[in-house]
């Protein structure tokens, strides 16, 4: 793409922001593009390794006041990084990523450095949520820890992965939070009302957590699952425990997403609540 635009504002040696006759304006990243560069200037598309769009404002300003605070290799290093997360998700990503990412790299970079350990208690509900973006994150954790000579805390790669998610997703990171949040509380209320303790790197546990994101997506979308009326009365029969225990789960999705839930949801929830029952025999 050899399109030429004007630059309106070069951030640093390698970032410029420039107009552009259909999206008002675009970021391109590539190194020792800026330099010497003036506004008002040409600048080809080609030129840039990344181009990336800032639509919105408070975007666009949170992107400008952060590039003080870090180094100029660091902003060819992240864009080093989200062309291999693009590549691995096989996706384009939201444009969102550049500025939250680049933000919490940045921050935990320095945290790392300086020892301060940063615990995440929903590793375990991330991996096996988000497998892929899990991996994906794995690997630019190595990448920053070759580059930077540290050690990464492993609760970061969960908050990597979460980033990755929300940019391959358009999800936001606070709906992302919320959800798997509302997961851990479940499997909390699961392991109360039945009285086990679940191994979460058992199949069961990998299983459970899938079925509740996807009956939580379900619900989001207000996706049905279908009547199936004569199933659930014979479970309600054969399984009361875990029947009365899906729908107080239930309860717990429709006050946490304040959303209805369809009552089939209940019969699906029994069957893998049953599983648990089994394994524990």
């Amino acid at each position: 793409m050899d399109q030429q635009v004007i630059i309106e504002k070069v951030l640093n040696n390698n970032v410029v922001i420039a107009e552009h006759p259909t999206y008002k304006e675009v970021v391109l990243i590539g190194k020792g593009i800026g330099f010497n560069r003036k506004k008002g200037a040409s600048i080809t598309f080609d030129e840039a390794d990344k181009t990336f769009l800032l639509r919105d404002e408070e975007q666009k300003e949170q992107y400008v006041n952060l590039l003080p605070y870090v180094e100029e290799d660091f902003i060819d290093f992240m864009n080093d990084i989200l062309l291999h997360i693009e590549n691995r998700m096989n996706q384009s990503l939201n444009e969102h990523i550049h500025v939250a990412l680049t933000d919490h790299i940045a921050f935990a970079i320095n945290r790392a450095k300086q020892d301060m350990q940063f615990n995440n208690p929903f590793l375990f509900e991330i991996e096996t949520l988000y497998p892929k973006e899990y991996q994906v994150a794995m690997e630019v954790v190595e990448m920053i820890n070759s580059k930077e000579g540290i050690e990464f805390p492993e609760g970061e790669t969960g908050f990597i992965a979460l980033h990755i998610h929300s940019a391959v997703t358009d999800k936001t990171l606070s709906d992302i939070n919320k959800h798997y949040q509302l997961i851990s509380q479940m499997v909390e209320v699961i392991e109360e009302s039945l009285e086990v303790t679940i191994d979460k790197n058992s199949v069961d546990y990998h299983r459970l957590v899938q079925h509740l994101r996807r009956a939580i997506d379900r619900i989001h979308v207000g996706e049905e699952v279908g009547e199936e009326n004569r199933l659930a009365e014979m479970l309600k029969t054969e399984y009361p425990l875990c029947y009365n225990l899906s729908w107080k789960l239930i309860k717990v999705m429709q006050k946490q997403l304040n959303k209805p839930v369809d009552e089939s949801e209940a019969i699906y929830l029994t069957i893998h609540l049953q599983r648990l029952v089994n394994h524990k025999a």
